[in-house]
């Protein structure tokens, strides 16, 4: 029917309020389409619907528009008006303040101080600002009002700017750190844009924005325990009479076997970033005794678990004229020892980053090489199948290594640190000394913590020269670079032992 009617030209056409045009013919009424054709009353209620929610959507963005609008003039007039707050440091009202850091502010109850920092979080409300202040000490909460969250800075302070304020500390165990800080003035000193990253994004954005993503409160909080437990290693071994020695990391010799080694050109000399620091130790007992080092060492795994690291911070002691037992004792004393002094400096801020840390009690439990095989196979607990191309339920034989995922369960179900000791000559480098009970087995000693596994690595050391020159050739290793590290057997050769431990492995403990 519809082809037979003629659609007349848009003069005569009507229109409603939402721009659907009709026309009659013979008392009947045409809906037409935006396309200029005949619909049914059917589409038409249809096409009606569609145009009033259109009309709905247009003038709700024009009142958002016209309040935007609003928003932008008031603002605009509220900067303007900001802009003409100017702070005054105003002394003979508030007296002279004294710079402190946040840690020490507690110290400082009811008294005028200025700190700067950074502000690590910004809230706006209609007659205050309120700052969380970072200044690598700790956190605090800080008050702006008044004038103070009127100026053109406050309106547009935003999270890591750089400031310095001054106002008076007042107790309030509701805050971070169990005070606050009422400001009476303040200078904003650096801008800052919005960090690219948070919780939300991807790790290798993250990555590509670790300088920034550092400075969350996590990560601080992270990085301010790693500093106090070095200081707590160092505490450890100064107490104990020990001297720290600064060993190279540019070497030519290697420690841990060749395929983890990182290779470069000296000067035309083949040479390594260092992967341990232990053969300089050892030549420093004769001149020091008891010595430690704290340094960075190199391995070549191209490895993707938190676990291993390209490059880490290595701790290392070497000790003369001990025992296989004097070299364990050792190595509980100096876990449980450096625990403990962590606790003591701060232990509230280590149980807020692991509320279920605690000092560890010796003596720790000890087992062989041997019965950490029996007691995986015992248990269940198989290979990695990744190390076994993809071999499931593979039990454990003696002479396999004993790796990470399958250690860290044998380590969760004996729910306490072990010492697994005595492992066989293959497994262990060509410097550790062979057991006088059976020469197939070395004095060696891998510290195993719950959560983490291996932390210390240790053993006592080739101390009879032939057997030394006997390990270079069972190891392929020409000993022709090793002429200083043999002359510490020939004077003045003694029984000696040491240990390496990782800071990272320790913090993740």
């Amino acid at each position: 029917m519809s082809e037979e009617i003629a659609i007349p030209s848009d003069e005569l056409l009507k229109q409603d309020e939402f721009g659907i045009k009709s026309f009659e013919v013979e008392g009947n009424t045409f809906f037409l389409d935006d396309d200029k054709n005949i619909i049914s009353k059917s589409k038409y209620k249809k096409l009606k619907k569609q145009k009033q929610g259109e009309k709905k959507k247009a003038l709700m963005a024009q009142k958002r528009a016209e309040a935007e609008k609003k928003k932008a003039e008031a603002q605009a007039k509220k900067i303007e008006e900001a802009k003409k707050i100017k702070l005054v440091d105003d002394v003979e009202k508030f007296g002279e303040s004294q710079l402190i850091k946040i840690l020490a502010a507690k110290d400082f109850a009811g008294k005028r101080v200025e700190v700067r920092g950074w502000a690590a979080e910004v809230r706006k409300q209609k007659s205050a600002t309120f700052i969380t202040l970072r200044d690598g000490t700790g956190f605090m909460q800080c008050v702006l009002s008044g004038d103070c969250a009127k100026t053109y800075a406050a309106i547009v302070l935003s999270v890591e700017s750089s400031v310095i304020l001054k106002g008076t500390i007042k107790i309030d165990e509701k805050q971070i750190g169990g005070v606050e800080l009422d400001v009476d003035y303040w200078e904003h000193i650096g801008d800052a844009p919005l960090i690219p990253v948070n919780k939300d994004t991807n790790v290798d954005q993250m990555l590509n924005f670790r300088h920034l993503y550092l400075r969350g409160k996590t990560s601080s909080k992270v990085l301010k325990m790693r500093s106090i437990i070095t200081q707590c290693f160092r505490e450890h071994y100064f107490a104990k009479n020990y001297s720290e020695v600064h060993p190279p990391t540019l070497v030519q010799t290697q420690v841990e076997g060749g395929s983890t080694l990182f290779k470069f050109n000296y000067f035309g000399e083949e040479a390594y970033l260092t992967q341990s620091s232990q053969l300089y130790l050892e030549t420093m007992i004769p001149v020091l005794g008891d010595c430690f080092c704290i340094a960075q060492s190199y391995r070549a795994e191209s490895s993707q678990t938190p676990r291993h690291l390209a490059e880490y911070t290595h701790i290392e002691a070497e000790r003369p004229f001990i025992s296989f037992d004097d070299l364990l004792e050792t190595c509980e004393d100096l876990i449980v020892d450096v625990t403990q002094r962590v606790f003591d400096k701060a232990g509230d801020l280590l149980l807020e980053i692991n509320p279920d840390a605690k000092v560890p009690t010796k003596p720790f439990k000890r087992m062989t090489y041997k019965e950490c095989i029996d007691y995986c196979r015992e248990n269940k607990i198989y290979q990695d199948p990744s190390k076994v191309n993809g071999e499931t339920e593979k039990l454990f034989e003696y002479g396999d290594d004993i790796t990470d995922a399958p250690e860290r369960k044998m380590i969760a179900q004996i729910g306490e640190p072990v010492m697994m000791v005595k492992f066989p000559r293959e497994m262990k480098g060509f410097y550790m000394e062979r057991s006088k009970e059976d020469k197939s087995l070395t004095d060696s000693v891998d510290l195993l913590l719950p959560g983490v596994g291996e932390t210390i690595g240790g053993s006592m050391r080739t101390w009879d020269h032939d057997e030394l020159i006997e390990a270079y050739k069972h190891e392929e290793i020409d000993p022709s670079t090793y002429y200083w590290y043999l002359d510490q057997r020939k004077y003045g050769t003694q029984p000696h032992g040491g240990y390496g431990l990782g800071l990272e492995r320790f913090m993740m403990w």
